[in-house]
């Protein structure tokens, strides 16, 4: 499947007191580069909510940290997508600095319905997008 870089340079204030990133902020990198991604392909999320009436929610995570990322640090957010179902987009994220590998995870992430949260298929035009970008 297609390959998706996201650059991102550590700052300030997504460190710790000890000088480190947060852990949460490695969520809020990945989620940056999958919405960049959608982008990537035309696709941008507010539009989805105001003309289809769905979004995209993150169902599951399963995520390992390796090695920490510090101030300053410049990292490259690596999203492939890894499956697609008929509600169900499920990627391979890891953030790297340089070679090495920081933290890996793998991210579910279902289209709802953006009045009650129920899961709905993709919408055919966001499909095929993501389709012909696979390719």
């Amino acid at each position: 499947m297609m390959r998706f870089d996201w650059p991102v340079r550590v700052y300030h204030e997504d460190t710790d007191g000890g000088g480190v990133v947060y852990h949460a902020n490695y969520l809020k990198f990945m989620e940056r580069a999958r919405t960049e991604w959608l982008r990537s392909l035309g696709v941008e999320q507010t539009e989805l909510k105001s003309t289809l009436g769905v979004i995209f929610v993150v169902r599951a995570i399963t995520l390992q940290y390796r090695r920490a990322a510090e101030f300053n640090d410049a990292l490259d957010v690596v999203t492939v997508l890894d499956r697609v179902g008929r509600s169900l987009l499920v990627f391979e994220q890891k953030i790297y600095r340089q070679q090495e590998i920081l933290t890996e995870a793998e991210v579910e992430v279902v289209c709802v319905n953006a009045a009650d949260f129920k899961p709905v298929s993709i919408p055919s035009s966001v499909r095929g997008l993501i389709e012909n970008a696979a390719q």
